[in-house]
């Protein structure tokens, strides 16, 4: 049962300003009393009335456990001075707040709020002191009233913050007729929040503001899943589901939209040899297509090369350097010293890393300053180790710098058009997972004359964020492409290579488990394939790989399911990290975290903060942004200060609020998609069936060439061979290939 105490409050022992938890004590009816809960706009000496309940803290004893709470104001001038000397106010503090309630008695809190010019009467309170205090009463009442009136709609402490912030006393009006300017403006407000909120304030179903907000909404959805526009009959009827409005009802807040530059709308045809038809695009992201376009034919140029130099150069790179390049690697060096713009391509074994080297050495041997990046910590670490050369991630070569607080402004880049990086070749490795937003921050910050090199698997699964970038550069036509083929003799002996061919072109696999590096198990029970899962990762992987069980990845094709990624994790975490007096645990969603385990980051944050710590744990190197699919070990969990510590690739330490937790996810197994770019010693996959639009060709692929070691399948051997003969990959809409040919 609900309890209620008022009291005021005497000193507050914790707040984290984030998210405004803060352990306090108050003192009601002459007892001290600890009180915990949210108090995002609480000072000392401040009389509140709290509703909640009593807990006993196994430390702290027993403490008011607050779900909600109001101010009180100050009834008697006791309880005025306390408040006017808690330095709520700037620039009052115990001795000036006692003067100011001497004169005014219990007419203080009027006096104040209605005459503050009066304070001015005060020894020491001058005249422009006065109206600085008043200004600061009346903010801190606006601030009070502002969050009652959205307590009342259900909206928390912090979230009503950041409205009464972005909006001040305009919030009133903009709440009653157009909550859905919300969803625009304020990050953490999304579409699904504003309609309730608009719902509990009585706007109706088919209001023009809705109509058009849950327009913009499900184009921004639609970007989740990969695409950059969707066809007008998709969109319509995803809008008629989402707000129970006729089609053609919405077709003129369609064409409002387009006047208004959110939208733009083209005929295009979807695929090859079809009619043209009505596509929708959010502005930004026809804009970052034309845009991309644009950019890559700048860069695109060719350049006129002294034939016989390069003959000498490359002859000199094959005698000296060691290198032997067959036909279609020498042809991919030739085009790169005579194309502003190249794009390699090719699966395991065919000889990219070969080739990326050879162009790397024949550049040197011309003085030329070379960056090489790729899109993932992981990525760019493989690259590194395999070039010899120094390559950092996309967002570190373009120098990323956090993101302004409470604002869904674009990410920031310090290398920009403005501030170009300083080098005469970028060679980016792991295309097929760089999306249309981070293809354009890199192309912004190359000036014409740069040269770039694209290099990927356009056979792996697509980038997480919206666009085909690769696949419409090749398919454009219109720049250099060299595809690798030929598998070379030592990786024709890995089987992990070989099959990964065989799945690509889709001939058939054998399972007969003679292979030295490549395994199936069948099992057809899946609590069985679980159990066979954790033997292998416990028993029999680190010693044939020679590496610890975390360092051996479960890859599975779905979240959801008997095998998917929430059920595995569970599992595999009492396994690998069993329960432990040693180790503290945090309780979030349906499952924990606990000291020891292995975690993943599943959104890209561009402000987090982290470290890299020297001896004694002193930080020798700082930077922001933790990025969707980054793994690390959870080192730490504070009970009392809730954060908890991860440590990530390259020793970076990272500490995440408590409220933050939704960020991470346990990693003991991840998904197939998660593991784009990133290579381990050895891969688990489990196999049992799935929906048949997921359970195709590219994903089988993209998981067997996340190996270097060993690959085990365990699972349905027909799952097996359906996936393989399974071509149907989820199409993307995108049209940067149209746009290229435009620009030609």
């Amino acid at each position: 049962m609900e309890e209620t105490i008022e009291g005021y409050v005497d000193h507050i022992i914790f707040r984290n300003e984030d998210n405004g938890y803060t352990v306090m004590v108050v003192i009601a009816e002459e007892e001290e009393l600890t009180c915990v809960g949210s108090f995002q706009y609480l000072s000392e000496g401040e009389t509140i009335k709290a509703y909640g309940h009593y807990t006993e803290h196994p430390s702290y004893g027993r403490q008011f456990s607050v779900t909600s709470y109001e101010t009180v104001v100050p009834q008697d001038s006791m309880a005025m001075e306390r408040y006017l000397g808690s330095g709520a106010i700037k620039g009052i503090g115990a001795a000036l707040a006692a003067r100011i309630v001497r004169r005014f008695k219990d007419d203080t809190l009027r006096i104040v709020e209605e005459e503050p010019e009066r304070l001015a009467e005060i020894k020491g309170i001058s005249e422009k002191k006065a109206r600085e205090i008043a200004a600061q009463v009346s903010e801190k009442a606006d601030m009070r009233k502002a969050m009652m009136f959205l307590q009342q709609y259900g909206i928390s402490l912090s979230l009503g913050a950041k409205i009464f912030n972005q909006y001040g006393q305009e919030m009133y009006g903009i709440l009653r007729e157009n909550p859905y300017k919300m969803a625009e403006d304020i990050d953490g407000v999304g579409f699904k929040m504003a309609d309730e909120i608009a719902a509990r304030i009585g706007i109706h179903t088919d209001s023009d503001y809705r109509i058009r907000s849950g327009l913009l909404y499900i184009l921004l959805q639609a970007t989740a899943e990969g695409h950059v526009f969707l066809p007008q009959r998709i969109l319509l009827e995803r809008a008629s589901a989402l707000l129970g409005v006729a089609a053609p009802y919405m077709e003129k807040h369609i064409m409002d939209l387009a006047i208004d530059r959110k939208i733009v709308m083209k005929e295009t045809p979807l695929s090859e040899g079809v009619q043209p038809e009505p596509v929708i695009y959010a502005s930004q992201y026809y804009q970052l297509e034309l845009h991309v376009a644009q950019m890559l034919k700048e860069l695109a140029l060719e350049d006129t090369v002294d034939e016989a130099r390069m003959e000498t150069q490359l002859a000199r790179l094959e005698k000296n350097g060691n290198v032997q390049l067959d036909e279609k690697q020498r042809q991919a060096v030739v085009e790169a010293v005579k194309n502003g713009l190249l794009v390699i391509t090719g699966g395991p074994g065919t000889g990219k890393t070969t080739t990326i080297n050879a162009i790397i050495r024949y550049y040197e041997l011309e003085g030329l300053d070379i960056c090489l990046a790729a899109p993932t910590g992981r990525a760019a670490k493989r690259m590194t180790e395999t070039t010899g050369y120094e390559a950092r991630t996309i967002h570190r070569l373009l120098e990323l710098s956090g993101m302004p607080d409470d604002s869904s402004a674009s990410i920031h880049f310090e290398r920009n058009a403005q501030n170009p990086l300083e080098a005469d070749v970028v060679i980016i490795d792991e295309m097929s997972m760089v999306d249309i937003f981070l293809m354009h921050a890199l192309l912004l910050a190359i000036t014409p004359g740069t040269r770039l090199i694209l290099v990927g698997d356009v056979n792996q699964l697509p980038s997480v964020g919206p666009g085909s970038v690769l696949k419409d550069i090749i398919r454009s036509g219109k720049f250099p492409v060299v595809e690798l083929v030929k598998i070379f003799r030592q990786a024709s002996q890995s089987d992990i290579v070989v099959n990964a061919h065989k799945i690509n072109r889709g001939v058939p696999v054998v399972l007969d488990n003679k292979s030295m590096d490549f395994f199936f198990l069948k099992r057809y029970d899946a609590n069985v394939i679980i159990s066979v899962v954790i033997t292998l990762i416990q028993k029999k992987l680190p010693k044939f790989v020679d590496a610890t069980p975390y360092d051996i990845q479960v890859l599975t094709p779905m979240r959801k399911g008997l095998l998917g990624v929430e059920r595995l994790n569970g599992i595999l975490q009492q396994y690998l990290n069993p329960p432990s007096p040693e180790k503290k645990e945090k309780e979030h969603g349906n499952g924990l975290f606990r000291e020891g385990d292995k975690v993943m980051q599943i959104k890209n944050n561009y402000q987090t903060e982290w470290e890299v710590r020297g001896k004694y744990g002193i930080p020798v190197e700082k930077g922001v942004g933790v990025f969707n699919g980054d793994t690390g070990i959870l080192r730490e969990i504070n009970t009392f200060a809730e954060t908890l510590t991860v440590e990530f690739d390259e020793g970076r330490f990272v500490e995440y609020a408590f409220k933050q937790l939704d960020e991470l996810e346990l990693a003991y197994a991840i998904t197939i998609h998660k593991s784009q770019g990133s290579e381990y010693p050895a891969v688990v996959i489990p196999l049992l069936g799935g929906p048949r639009m997921l359970m195709n060709r590219n994903l089988l692929y993209t998981a067997v060439t996340r190996a270097r070691k060993c690959v085990t399948l365990v699972g349905d051997e027909n799952t097996f061979w359906e996936m393989e003969k399974n071509q149907m990959e989820q199409s993307r809409y995108t049209t940067l290939d149209l746009r290229i040919k435009e620009s030609f």
